[in-house]
């Protein structure tokens, strides 16, 4: 993306990572909204991962925690994220450089941030 490009909006990131992933064979899913700390107990990836047969699916995944004390301490918080969310299985041989081309997909440039793996 150039200096003079506007920059990217979440739809058009979102739409971006649909398109990237579909075209690798994905189901993009709809999203699955119910109060968890993260996208893996969604249906489409935690009761397909389970099992021996190849299942691709991508989705964004609203996750809301209202009761994340992190944030401040108002009580009446609402916090909702939004996670992306790949399950390739089997995993393909390329899947890290499949990830980091996503990222190009959606507007990302590898030259202007450090992108890495890091390992804890």
């Amino acid at each position: 993306m150039s200096a003079s490009e506007p920059r990217r909006s979440l739809q058009h990131m979102i739409l971006a990572l649909e398109q990237f992933w579909a075209d690798r064979g994905c189901v993009i899913q709809q999203p699955y909204s119910s109060e968890v700390g993260a996208g893996t107990f969604n249906p489409a990836s935690f009761l397909r991962s389970l099992g021996p047969e190849p299942w691709r699916v991508a989705y964004v995944e609203p996750s809301r925690r209202p009761k994340d004390g992190r944030y401040g301490e108002n009580p009446n918080r609402f916090q909702q994220f939004f996670q992306y969310q790949v399950l390739l299985k089997p995993a393909p041989s390329d899947v890290v450089d499949a990830y980091f081309q996503s990222l190009a997909a959606m507007g990302l440039d590898p030259l202007q941030h450090d992108l890495r793996l890091v390992e804890d």
